[in-house]
């Protein structure tokens, strides 16, 4: 990460309320291009009500809110255009092949049928995936999927890529090969967004924010963090920061 990148998320006093129940208390940070921010915190910290106002889905009740140089209180449509998607549940039609997915989601971005066709070519054999590209999804194993999903979520070229708990209940092994695309999408000037519970992913961010009930409770690079908080790992500094 290039410690002068300009910021590609700028986010101050966030508040999102729901009846007198309040999910983000005041969040404010930033993120800059092409950076890796991992959001962390537990079930139910606020991470995942936080993404959906970072990418243009739901609105905050109050604060300032800047994505790729769009206000997602007034410009959400061209929030959506610059960027990626991808949430736990891979977002991918179950009933429709590898390669039908790709063209599925390479109409919805609104690309050509001209790119659409060079970039699949590309992105085949990339992944290595030409035995498998007439294949239903619905018979491929997690990491394959996994890989696709995170694959046509930046078919696009967004600006900036918004993973929420990409990694949920696969396996280590595979955790770190999807790990691997994270750093050639960030190599290549996406800015990764990305929320776990897994705490040694923590590890592999530019940048780590820590939430716990609703709040940014710690904010720096993992290291800092772990000075912070004289704590020997992630692990540590996030069981300090929920007690």
């Amino acid at each position: 990460m290039n410690e002068n990148a300009e910021n590609i998320i700028e986010v101050k006093d966030l508040v999102k309320k729901f009846g007198n129940f309040v999910a983000n208390d005041h969040l404010t940070f930033e993120v800059k291009k092409g950076e890796i921010f991992g959001f962390l915190g537990a079930n139910g910290a606020g991470k995942t009500t936080a993404i959906k106002i970072l990418s243009g889905l739901s609105y905050p009740t109050s604060g300032d809110v800047n994505i790729a140089g769009y206000d997602v209180y007034k410009e959400r449509e061209k929030v959506k255009k610059n960027i990626g998607y991808m949430s736990q549940r891979f977002s991918l039609y179950e009933d429709l092949t590898v390669r039908e997915n790709i063209r599925f989601y390479g109409g919805i971005y609104g690309l050509s049928n001209k790119y659409i066709k060079e970039k699949t070519e590309s992105l085949l054999d990339r992944l290595k995936m030409r035995e498998i590209q007439n294949l239903l999804i619905s018979s491929l194993p997690l990491g394959w999927k996994q890989k696709i999903a995170f694959s046509v979520a930046i078919f696009h070229d967004p600006k900036i890529v918004f993973l929420d708990e990409p990694t949920g209940g696969v396996d280590p092994i595979t955790r770190r090969d999807f790990w691997e695309m994270i750093y050639e999408a960030s190599h290549e000037g996406i800015t990764v967004f990305v929320t776990t519970h897994y705490m040694d992913e923590a590890e592999y961010c530019d940048r780590v924010s820590i939430m716990d009930r609703g709040k940014i409770e710690g904010l720096d690079t993992p290291g800092a963090l772990k000075d912070q908080f004289k704590a020997q790992n992630m692990d540590e500094v996030f069981l300090k920061i929920a007690r």
